[in-house]
């Protein structure tokens, strides 16, 4: 395909982008057009020149011929940082399925108008013998607030605007009329907000462990010899991966490129950002979505102007436009919030890749619980496999206890802490030491439900049940919708209606009640809602201000605190109750990160594992933390049922508000990419259509949902059959007109 035709981004502001344009392209551009490159056209009614992006090339037009324009030729530079970001939005929504300017608006730096930060400064335009005279003049004239501005020149040729206008006292017609004779110059620059506020960079000095020598060593091999690949870096909790990290940051900087991290957690930030900020200093920068748009908007302008080389940050620091990028680097790269929830729904390790492939970047994925795709890839070569087997320096990995929940009740105990967590928390506190709760649960309770008749509280607008919030009111999580707490149970009038389950609030207050003078502090998303909470909690837990942290998922990903030897997972196995074939995999591996807090100072540590299902594989295998025994049972039941990553799987969302829309739109859907797949492949195609049927959640905020799936062991064939199911889509408004489609390719989230 020569590509006769060009869709063309015209103003990647990202406000004012709405549709890209098609043009014709003139023979001599051919065979140099591709996405991405920065094109001249001719625009609006009066063919003005423009730039735009080439976005993609067709030998079709959408319009008659005669009505398009010509592109007039590749402009100066032809490739740019943009470029490079709408070639990457143009391989987006084709591998994951969205529109363009879904797609543009996620991968481009922020482009509105932002204002900046002026600093303004005086600077003396005169000798010093004129200076002196022109201060005799003053004084003799009694141009008192002049004097002081000539005489605050005497040992200083430049002063701070601010300090000129408070300090010094002298106004700004002052100023001016000064600056007009010539005697002063008032310059104004930008200053760019810097989100970093630590301190003074220090000089660390650390002594890799034999292990950690040979990874840097091989990485820093292949990277000076140009080979550029993909790595697993596979470490136990506490085996110091950060330091491996370190240094091949150091092996990529001294080639003189820059540096992407990417981390699951804003609640990560801080330690880390401290951790690297005593090695590298400003040369560092974070990114996350709790910045101001100022904010964000500096970093992304220091990165083009090569004033950082560094970006730490979650998912979206991912799209960071450094000019000369050589290495990304996936911090607890098994975490599902590297999965985009919105549309286009990527995932940051497969873009990474492919950024990587195209821009020339080494890519290093870093895990303790590696998701057992990556791991799954890296066994069968299509990464490079690093090992960390052992702690760094003098810690070992906690003992474990697993207390069997059932047995606890048979026995008499109601309490949410089992009495061997109970008698090892007080042992802890009487000692001094510092303990974690990890609790995978958020709020202060569960559904509510009545115990006379079984009636539970829902929403009205969502098939899902209400959540209590501190015993006032009830909550719905996906549409936001509030009434007030049940006293009595709406249908059958019982006054036995309460909320079932447990959440970190009556944790809290548990603990308390059993240990009144413990020091506690509570993690979750409640107590983090301000933008340095994370911080104030993690610092006020680092500094020992308290004896015991008590918190959801975002404690137990990567916080390293010396003083803690003790954690209990108080029920962690209640995510093996979510209708998800990862169900398993994201069990052990919260349970063993959360183990991996304990133990990682001087004294040794201990973890206890509260369970209703002590003879899960995953609970049996995270207790022993043993990945390969886990990961060697659960691929098994992926390659049996040709689940992830032994094949590849496709969700279509349909919805609508109008319920037999929404179901006739999705029966149509799934006939047509069934008689696709048996016209494509045969009887025996390797392609299976499941469905339609209810989502998980068949209704939200009053919208009904359904569900098809589609699994194949090729992904370029999901791509097609996602091809056509946009197309039917355009072309067929009497079928899907009232409906959305979204598309998620290996889904990690349920519907």
């Amino acid at each position: 395909m020569e590509g006769k035709f060009a869709k063309v981004c015209i103003d990647i502001s990202h406000e004012k982008v709405d549709r890209p344009f098609q043009y014709k392209v003139p023979h001599k551009l051919r065979d140099v057009l591709y996405p991405g490159v920065q094109v001249l056209i001719p625009f609006g009614k009066g063919d003005r020149q423009r730039k735009g992006f080439v976005l993609s090339l067709t030998d079709e037009s959408d319009y008659p011929e005669e009505k398009c324009k010509e592109i007039i030729d590749v402009a100066e530079g032809g490739i740019s940082v943009e470029g490079r970001y709408v070639a990457l939005a143009a391989w987006m929504k084709e591998h994951y399925g969205s529109t363009l300017i879904a797609a543009l608006k996620t991968v481009l730096p922020v482009k509105e108008q932002v204002r900046s930060l002026p600093n303004r400064e005086i600077r003396l335009a005169v000798s010093r013998e004129e200076r002196e005279g022109l201060l005799e003049e003053a004084y003799r004239k009694h141009h008192e607030a002049k004097a002081r501005l000539l005489e605050a020149f005497e040992h200083k040729e430049v002063l701070p605007y601010g300090f000129v206008i408070t300090s010094l006292g002298v106004g700004a017609k002052t100023l001016q009329a000064m600056e007009k004779k010539g005697s002063i110059v008032i310059r104004e620059t930008d200053v760019y907000r810097n989100p970093v506020r630590i301190g003074e960079k220090e000089v660390v000095s650390v002594s890799l462990s034999d292990e950690q020598k040979e990874i840097v060593d091989s990485f820093s091999k292949d990277y000076r010899a140009g080979i550029l690949k993909t790595y697993l870096l596979h470490g136990v909790t506490g085996s110091g991966k950060t330091e491996v990290y370190m240094e091949m940051i150091q092996t990529v900087l001294d080639r003189g490129k820059e540096v992407i991290v990417l981390i699951p957690e804003i609640a990560l930030t801080y330690q880390t950002v401290l951790r690297f900020y005593k090695r590298f200093g400003d040369r560092i920068s974070i990114m996350h979505s709790r910045l101001s748009k100022g904010e964000r908007y500096d970093q992304f302008e220091r990165a083009k102007k090569g004033q950082i080389q560094i970006m730490i940050g979650a998912r979206s620091a991912l799209f960071t436009p450094f000019t000369n990028l050589g290495l990304i680097i996936i911090d607890e790269e098994h975490e599902s919030s590297y999965k985009s929830d919105s549309m286009p729904k990527y995932h940051a390790r497969e873009t990474a890749e492919y950024m990587g492939k195209q821009w020339g970047a080494s890519i290093v994925l870093g895990s303790a619980t590696p998701s057992v795709t990556s791991y799954y890839r890296a066994q069968t070569g299509q990464y490079g496999y690093f090992k960390l087997a052992h702690r760094f320096g003098a810690s070992i990995l906690p003992a474990v206890h697993t207390v069997d929940l059932r047995k606890e009740l048979r026995e008499g105990n109601k309490s949410i802490f089992s009495r061997l967590l109970a008698q090892k928390l007080q042992d802890r506190l009487s000692k001094g030491q510092q303990a974690m709760l990890f609790l995978n649960r958020r709020g202060y309770a569960g559904f509510v439900t009545c115990r006379s008749c079984g009636y539970v509280a829902k929403c009205p607008h969502c098939d899902v049940s209400l959540t209590e919030h501190g015993k006032t009111k009830l909550v719905c999580h996906y549409c936001g919708y509030e009434r007030a707490a049940l006293s009595e149970c709406p249908a059958c009038g019982s006054p036995y209606i309460a909320g079932f389950q447990v959440g970190t609030e009556q944790v809290e207050e548990r603990l308390l009640q059993l240990f009144p003078k413990a020091r506690v502090l509570r993690m979750d998303k409640d107590t983090t809602k301000k933008k340095d909470d994370y911080e104030k909690i993690l610092s006020a837990f680092s500094e020992r201000k308290a004896d015991i942290l008590i918190g959801t998922q975002m404690i137990v990903k990567g916080h390293d605190f010396p003083g803690v030897t003790l954690v209990g997972v108080l029920a962690a196995d209640l995510s093996l109750s979510v209708g998800d074939y990862r169900a398993g995999e994201r069990t052990f591996q919260l349970i063993t990160q959360a183990v991996g807090r304990a133990g990682r100072g001087k004294e040794p540590g201990e973890a206890v594992i509260q369970t209703y299902r002590p003879e899960h594989y995953g609970v049996v295998h995270a207790a022993k933390q043993d990945y390969e025994g886990f990961y060697e049972e659960e691929i098994a039941y992926r390659k049996v049922c040709s689940y992830p990553p032994v094949s590849h799987m496709l969700a279509i969302l349909l919805s609508s508000s109008n319920k037999e829309k929404a179901e006739d739109a999705a029966k149509d859907l799934a006939k047509l990419l069934r008689e696709n797949a048996l016209k494509e492949k045969g009887a025996d195609a390797p392609v299976s259509v499941i469905g339609p049927a209810d989502a998980s959640i068949g209704k939200i905020s009053d919208s009904y949902r359904k569900m098809i799936y589609i699994r194949h062991n090729d992904y370029q064939d999901l791509i097609k059959t996602k091809d056509l199911a946009e197309k039917a889509f355009d072309e067929d408004k009497e079928t899907y007109g009232s409906c959305s489609i979204y598309f998620d390719f290996d889904p990690m989230n349920g519907y």
